[in-house]
């Protein structure tokens, strides 16, 4: 049986959607992360980098949640999970673009607004000056520039889902979790074809008992 060693308000929120989807059994593991929003050190004597998701089965441990989403698609849900073929290319596409282009720069945003509040307080408010800029003018741009891609794609052939068809594939599993984070930070970057991608992938039973497994994630109440 599969096991998810999950930290809350993490990537691996995704894997749980995706086992739930599959309606497959495992096990999870909780890991609560500390005041400074660091996982625990418990997690290193699962996997020596210390970070969720990790999931073992059998005698495999695995790390990076891209990694995990294929090994569960590939060993245990292919058929479920298969985009259309007017869709392949898309799905290999947005399984990368999620990790690899979106959330840097997500993470950026998180990071410009936490070191200000982190600093020292006497130099508090230069940092907030200076890492209100560098958002505005590095980040905010180009989240704007993502948005309205990411809504025209949805708008051909009124997609559903990132690769097409009626059901999410691995795409969506990948991109959930940068857009649960982008909705519930940014909904004004959102359009009509974003807010209903995100919309529909919460009302997914699926997805609302992975909630229910995995407990705290502050990313699943956007207002949009």
């Amino acid at each position: 049986m599969i096991t998810v060693h999950h930290l809350n308000n993490s990537r691996s929120q995704r894997i749980l959607w995706l086992l739930e989807e599959l309606e497959l059994p495992y096990e999870i593991k909780k890991y609560q992360r500390s005041q400074e929003g660091i996982a625990p050190p418990e997690l290193s004597n699962i996997h020596p980098l210390g970070l969720a998701p990790i999931v073992t089965d059998g005698d495999l441990t695995l790390a990076e949640s891209g990694a995990i989403v294929e090994y569960i698609v590939q060993k245990y849900g292919r058929s479920k999970v298969q985009p259309p073929d007017s869709g392949k290319i898309h799905d290999l596409y947005f399984k990368h673009y999620a990790e690899g282009t979106l959330m840097p720069i997500l993470v950026n945003k998180l990071v410009f607004s936490i070191v200000p509040e982190r600093s020292p307080f006497f130099i508090r408010p230069i940092a907030r000056m200076m890492f209100g800029a560098l958002t505005a003018k590095l980040v905010t741009p180009r989240l704007l520039a993502h948005a309205a891609y990411l809504e025209k794609h949805l708008e051909q052939d009124d997609k559903q889902w990132f690769a097409g068809g009626e059901e999410p594939t691995i795409a969506d599993y990948m991109m959930s979790f940068p857009m649960d984070g982008w909705a519930d930070g940014m909904p004004e970057a959102f359009g009509p074809n974003l807010k209903a991608y995100v919309k529909r992938m919460h009302d997914r039973p699926a997805y609302q008992r992975a909630l229910k497994q995995g407990g705290e994630y502050a990313y699943a109440k956007p207002s949009l």
